[in-house]
């Protein structure tokens, strides 16, 4: 009787763990992590033969916003213009320019069924013209939503942060003011948000760097009400906070241009600072081999740290230092600019905006490998995402590459999506979740045991 009460525990356990990992709820999944071991997606599918496409869902707009998985539903959201589509332009350039089209848009929120991907409901949290222009390459609708299965978070910048419970009632929304991330040098030109929310312990926490006036805020996501807010001395960014917890404690990572900071969640309190980063920072933090990994690629600093849970107070490395109490290592070079990195087994990945591939040891910092994904013209703005010893990198001229995850580069797989891609993929439960320029796709299929059942 003993064993078998025992053997319920260690199955209810299990079974837990395979729910919590079908389960993608914020921008690349749980605490921005990227990876979902055991879900085994496909390698290969063929979107012109339809092969291992389940389904193709077409969503009107224009959004960078990433999936998101809890259970079976899936969220995304769109910014849809009431004009002819205003400019975007995708690839590898350097232009600041901002897009005109302030005609009246529809902000909305969209339910798909995961498995078929039928649309459940959809919401439009809010109409109007833009209050803030976008980049030429950014959209109205680029920060993920966020979930914890009771409640899904859309966050639109300056048109609000709202909240849904999971048949797409209205709970609550939050007019958080006109929000302008633009260029820090000429305010004409405006950039719009990218930085995602994230639900912490019954809180919805954002960051909001901006122009003037930069904070990072705590919600109750019941009620809407705020919980906290912290003044920060910022100009734009547009990475998401990351939740960094050790040994029982947690704190809430920033990367941003002045300082990289961590705060306490449950009120706001800033814990750590950590100058020498770049003008313009994209990426999110990443959590690992109890590190938190902060990058950053717009030269010329281009900065990679790998930080301690004992981070407190200023921990700027002091000149010709690469380590001190806490920070484990660090490059002055190497950091990259659109991409979020990625911690997968013992390897700390970083991909370039034109897809040179880097493999450091995730403990020491020691370069593994550097191999170029893709040819030299493919622009990526889309993170990695990983599971089951496999990289998957979504370019964004519209092929996903797959590439073997370990010590040494090894290209499995190029699929084709015969549409430009700018948002992260999701994985769930044998599936990954593709969304390119104007469709979400459901792709499922053989993995590599079965292909080789199969022979």
């Amino acid at each position: 009787m003993r064993f078998s009460f025992k053997l319920l525990f260690i199955l209810l356990l299990l079974s837990c763990a395979s729910a919590s990992a079908q389960n993608w709820p914020a921008f690349r999944g749980a605490n921005a992590s990227g990876a979902a071991d055991g879900q085994n997606p496909p390698v290969s599918w063929n979107v012109e033969k339809n092969e291992n496409i389940v389904w193709k869902t077409p969503i009107p707009g224009l959004a960078h916003a990433s999936p998101v998985v809890w259970g079976n539903k899936l969220f995304v959201v769109s910014a849809v213009s009431g004009a002819p589509q205003g400019k975007f332009r995708h690839g590898l350039y350097g232009d600041v320019d901002s897009d005109k089209d302030l005609s009246k848009h529809s902000w909305k929120v969209y339910c798909l069924d995961k498995k078929t991907g039928k649309i459940m409901w959809e919401r439009t949290a809010s109409e109007g013209a833009p209050k803030v222009k976008r980049h030429i390459k950014s959209t109205h609708a680029s920060q993920s939503p966020a979930t914890d299965g009771k409640y899904v978070v859309a966050f639109f910048g300056s048109e609000g942060l709202f909240c849904y419970d999971y048949e797409g009632k209205l709970i609550w929304k939050q007019d958080l003011g006109v929000l302008d991330s633009g260029w820090f040098f000429d305010a004409d030109y405006q950039w719009g948000m990218a930085s995602s929310p994230i639900i912490y312990k019954g809180n919805v926490i954002v960051q909001c760097d901006t122009q003037k006036n930069s904070f990072i805020a705590a919600f109750d996501i019941k009620t809407g009400k705020e919980v906290w807010r912290t003044k920060r001395d910022e100009i734009p960014s547009w990475g998401s906070p990351t939740i960094f917890e050790s040994k029982g404690k947690a704190m809430v990572v920033t990367n941003a241009t002045k300082r990289i900071r961590g705060y306490d969640p449950a009120t706001g309190k800033e814990l750590f600072e950590l100058s020498g980063n770049s003008e313009v920072t994209v990426g999110t933090p990443v959590v690992g081999h109890d590190l938190v990994f902060v990058t950053a690629g717009y030269p010329p600093i281009q900065p990679i740290y790998a930080i301690k849970p004992t981070a407190a107070g200023d921990i700027t490395l002091a000149e010709g230092k690469e380590s001190n109490d806490h920070i484990a290592w660090s490059k002055k070079r190497g950091g990259t600019y659109m991409p979020t990195p990625i911690v997968y087994g013992d390897y700390l990945y970083t991909c370039s905006n034109n897809g040179v591939l880097t493999c450091y040891d995730a403990k020491t910092g020691e370069r593994v490998y550097q191999q170029r994904v893709a040819g030299q013209s493919n622009a990526f703005t889309a993170s990695p995402v990983a599971a089951d010893g496999r990289l998957y990198f979504a370019g964004e001229d519209g092929d996903v590459f797959v590439v073997k995850a370990g010590p040494t580069y090894e290209l499995l797989a190029t699929n084709p999506m015969g549409e430009v891609m700018m948002a992260t993929p999701a994985i769930s439960e044998g599936m990954i979740f593709v969304r390119t320029i104007n469709h979400v796709y459901g792709i499922a299929g053989a993995t590599p045991s079965k292909q080789k059942a199969a022979k």
